[in-house]
């Protein structure tokens, strides 16, 4: 018997190893696109921007049929139980993803009505105070009836790790007026099978879980992950509040409340669709099915803080890959999606978003900063950062090195400087005096923690601690970490060794290098309070960076990215209590966090607030206000800079570009009235499509269902509110076409500037366009002179009610 368990066991793993999982798209309409032509099925298509009516016979009779038809087919060419199919794919797509073995997928690929077979690849998450920075609070939550109205009706998706749903910044009974039933929203709710209790509430609207590719292919861990929409991470939770997390929930840490949180729209609603899990992120296909769930159950935005590890294999394409149709069906759905621009900066061509359908934000750094100070016996102040409370005013205390304390020999197993185990160091020795330990790599591989630090100090009674870095890698990035102890991380090296330098000068020592006497002293000053930087918003070290990329050979596209720029470094918002993402804040019920994840869920709210005050508005609509109203200059008026490695690799300010910020910083309150939008549809972005160089027409038939028009002659044509021309030959004209959104006639002046490299015009200088009317203008961008740089430059239509409309100009001249 138990050799029978063994020979099981074997054949289970070599059918693991050797199946993958594989996602395909098949030929014939997914419910969007239907038009018809199938025996016994009626139309089910929808216009650009139109939702689809899931309640209809129609759509559930045709997506019973495609359904059928992938069973079909999996039936026909294999045995049951050598395969097993994951999910249909119906509402954006036609397809399904199955956990196959190459030599099936093989067959599957030359099959009769399949149109694209790849591999799954994987995806990664990239990972308050900013409604106040925004101006939410007093120039638009009023415009909505106050912040308890903010968002009202709207649904926001979340694809991420779930949400913790008994924190209160998600709790229904936070709010003076109930929520009611939505009147459209049609998404389930899973119960927690522990407790059997529903993770929705009124605020929750809808909660799922996407786990099918992750368990086929063996990464899921029931007791780390849960099989439920519970966040075993804290990403998810983080991301949500941010976006619509309730309005004025107290941040409390370690005894000490840091301010209030809020999300961007905190009356909006939060549907949960979990896709991505602790230790291995995610897969397309999880996240595929998450989002064609969510547009199914009628989720007004979407917020992905999610990027794929690698490019798919099997694509030639950046805009052409199941998760990028996937979307694309979205926004033909009415559906806005922010997407995460990616952590790969300060490097160009870093971005892992890049379709024009999609808004891709960068992470920007807010007028916020902690900062702290130990002040030395010596008289020298050593700066630092430290969410902690100061030790006592006007006296020092004892200085004591972890490697000066141990217990025996009991370092020998452990790195004793890393302070994260109080049972090797002497009480006697650390209590009452500030304990010195070393900030080791074990720090940056998340096997140690400043917060086991605080904790290990804390249990020993020592007065404070500080952590000494003795060598970092360029690009190191050190957040402050609340501590419920007084305690300092002095980052800066040659601060580091001042402080080494007079520990070794002041400790008298025997012989053998033991201690004699600690006679170094120290003082930690208050970390606890923000100072506020008049440079803010700058644009952050990690955000990813432009030029956007057409294919895997990193060619450049014909369209800027990213987007726009909005707060995500040091971002405070919920945390999950079983969240074990960031070892900082295990067990604790807010994190402050940074990472283009924390920008884009911040665009997802106030998206969210344009859609409740324009409810017709496309999703194309809401990302131009968003867009064209944004800024380029600082709170001090000086035009916006990025952070950037200088020579020596130590991190400084420069001049930002539109390949840092896009368009600019958002300013919600000028986005409710643009005044003009650069409209676009589904038909616009198969245009650029089917005009970018080098993308088959065959692929985009393959991924859309529809063949190609070449009316735009150009992907520069695309009504995109940003220019971006990457092979500029002598002199090239692009088309732009604006729509007046005001109540009211408006005269416009159209104006242009460019670098000296490029010459621009636009005509015509000026225009009226009537409420409702829409008119083209052009652009004509000439080479002066070849540099081997891009020239950047800016169009600006200023209206005579007072309205203003910017978008950013980048293009590379070329001598052929």
């Amino acid at each position: 018997m138990a050799m029978g368990c063994k020979v099981v066991v074997f054949f289970a793993l070599f059918f693991t190893v050797s199946a993958e999982i594989y996602i395909v798209t098949m030929e014939g309409d997914p419910i969007i696109s239907y038009k018809g032509g199938v025996n016994g099925f009626e139309a089910t298509a929808v216009e650009s921007d139109e939702k689809i009516d899931t309640t209809s016979e129609l759509v559930t009779s045709y997506a019973r049929h495609l359904e059928r038809k992938h069973d079909m087919l999996l039936g026909m060419l294999f045995e049951e139980g050598s395969y097993k199919k994951l999910y249909s794919y119906k509402h954006l797509i036609n397809g399904f993803a199955a956990h196959l073995s190459p030599s099936q997928a093989e067959v599957l690929r030359r099959a009769p009505g399949v149109k694209h077979l790849s591999r799954d690849w994987k995806v990664r998450k990239l990972t308050t105070h900013t409604p106040q920075f925004l101006g939410l609070p007093t120039d638009v939550w009023p415009t909505g009836g106050g912040y308890d109205r903010a968002g009202e009706d709207i649904v926001i998706g979340f694809i991420d790790s779930g949400i913790f749903p008994h924190h209160p910044s998600f709790a229904s009974h936070q709010t003076a007026v109930p929520y009611g039933p939505h009147p459209s929203y049609r998404g389930k709710c899973e119960d927690d099978p522990h407790t059997k209790v529903s993770f929705c509430n009124g605020k929750i609207i809808g909660a799922q879980h996407f786990a099918e590719a992750a368990k086929a292919a063996g990464a899921f861990n029931p007791n780390v992950d849960f099989a439920s929409p519970m966040d075993g991470d804290g990403h998810g939770s983080h991301t949500a509040a941010i976006a619509a997390g309730n309005n004025g929930i107290p941040v409390r840490m370690h005894g000490y409340e840091f301010g209030k949180a809020s999300g961007m729209a905190p009356r909006a609603r939060i549907a949960v669709y979990k896709a991505l899990y602790r230790l291995f992120g995610g897969f397309v296909s999880d996240v595929v099915a998450a989002i064609d769930m969510a547009v199914h159950d009628g989720v007004d935005i979407l917020s992905l803080s999610v990027g794929p590890n690698s490019p798919p294999a099997t694509t030639k394409t950046t805009f052409l890959n199941p998760f990028d149709a996937t979307l694309l069906g979205a926004v033909k759905a009415g559906v806005f999606v922010a997407q995460a621009a990616g952590n790969g900066g300060p490097f160009p061509k870093t971005l892992v978003s890049y379709s024009p359908w999609i808004t891709t934000v960068a992470a920007a750094i807010d007028d916020r900063r902690y900062k702290n100070h130990l002040t030395l016996g010596n008289g020298k102040m050593l700066a630092g950062i430290g969410l902690s409370p100061s030790t006592r005013p006007h006296r020092s205390y004892k200085m004591v090195s972890a490697n000066d304390v141990l217990l025996g020999s009991s370092g020998v197993r452990y790195n004793p400087s890393d302070c994260q185990k109080p049972e090797v160091l002497n009480k006697k020795l650390v209590e009452g005096n500030i304990l010195l330990c070393g900030y080791s790599f074990n720090f940056v591989a998340g096997s140690a923690s400043i917060k086991k630090v605080a904790e290990t100090a804390k249990h020993l009674g020592a007065a404070g601690f500080v952590l000494v870095v003795e060598n970092v890698s360029p690009g190191t990035k050190f957040d402050p970490v609340p501590s419920c102890i007084p305690g300092i991380l002095i980052t800066d090296v040659s601060k580091s060794m001042d402080l080494i330098d007079y520990y070794n000068v002041t400790t008298s020592r025997d012989w053998t290098g033991r201690v004699k006497e600690f006679k170094a002293e120290g003082s930690i000053g208050d970390g606890l309070e923000p100072i506020l930087h008049k440079s803010a918003p700058e644009v952050a070290l990690f955000s990813a960076r432009g030029p956007n990329t057409k294919d895997f050979s990193f060619q450049d596209a014909d369209l800027l990215k990213p987007d726009i720029l909005a707060p995500g470094s040091l971002i405070w918002s919920a945390w999950s209590e079983n969240g074990t993402d960031e070892a900082n804040y295990v067990g604790e019920g807010f994190a402050l966090i940074s990472g283009t994840s924390m920008a884009a869920p911040h665009i997802a709210g106030i998206a969210a607030l344009v859609k409740q005050k324009h409810p017709q508005w496309s999703p194309a609509a809401i990302k131009s206000a968003l867009m064209t109203t944004s800024t380029v200059m600082d709170r001090a008026g000086r035009p916006l800079q990025a952070q950037q490695y200088s020579d020596t690799e130590t991190v400084t300010l420069v001049k930002a570009t539109p390949f840092d910020y896009g368009s600019g910083h958002v300013s919600p309150s000028s986005a409710l009235d643009p005044g003009l939008v650069f409209d676009a549809g589904y038909e616009d972005y198969l245009g650029f499509l089917c005009t970018t160089p080098g993308i088959d027409a065959h692929e985009i038939r393959n991924f859309t269902n529809t063949p190609c028009n070449y009316k735009m002659k150009h992907p520069s044509n695309f009504n995109s509110p940003s220019i971006a021309i990457s092979h500029l030959v002598r002199t090239q004209t692009v088309t732009r076409r604006v729509t007046n959104v005001a109540e009211e006639e408006e005269t416009y002046t159209i104006t242009s500037r460019m670098e000296p490299s490029i010459a621009i015009d636009v005509s015509p200088p000026a225009m009226t366009l009537r409420a409702g009317a829409s008119r083209s203008f052009l652009v004509t961008l000439t080479v002066r002179s070849v540099t081997g740089a891009y020239s950047f430059g800016e169009v600006t239509l200023k209206g005579s009610r007072g309205h203003k409309v910017s978008l950013p100009v980048v293009a590379l001249g070329h001598k052929r």
